[in-house]
C-alpha cells in the first residue's frame, strides 16, 4: 500500500544526521526517507518533536 506523508527536506552535517537516525531508530516516527549522507526527508508534523529531542541531546552533551 502506498502511503504519502507531507515532508520537510533536512540538510545537515553527517554527524547530526546520525543523531537523527539514532533518535528515529528508537521510535520510527520521524524519517520518511534518507536521501544521502547529509539529506533526510522528515515528517512535517514531527519536526517540532524532533527539534526538542535534538535540544535534549545537545543539553546532555554540554
Amino acid at each position: 500500500m502506498l502511503r504519502i506523508y507531507p515532508g520537510v527536506l533536512v540538510q545537515c552535517d553527517p554527524s547530526i544526521k546520525s543523531i537523527i537516525v539514532k533518535i528515529d531508530n528508537e521510535e520510527h516516527a520521524f524519517i520518511v526517507e534518507e536521501l544521502d549522507d547529509q539529506t533526510l526527508v522528515i515528517k512535517e508534523n514531527m519536526m517540532t518533536t524532533l527539534k526538542m529531542k535534538l535540544d535534549e541531546v545537545d543539553a546532555f552533551a554540554a
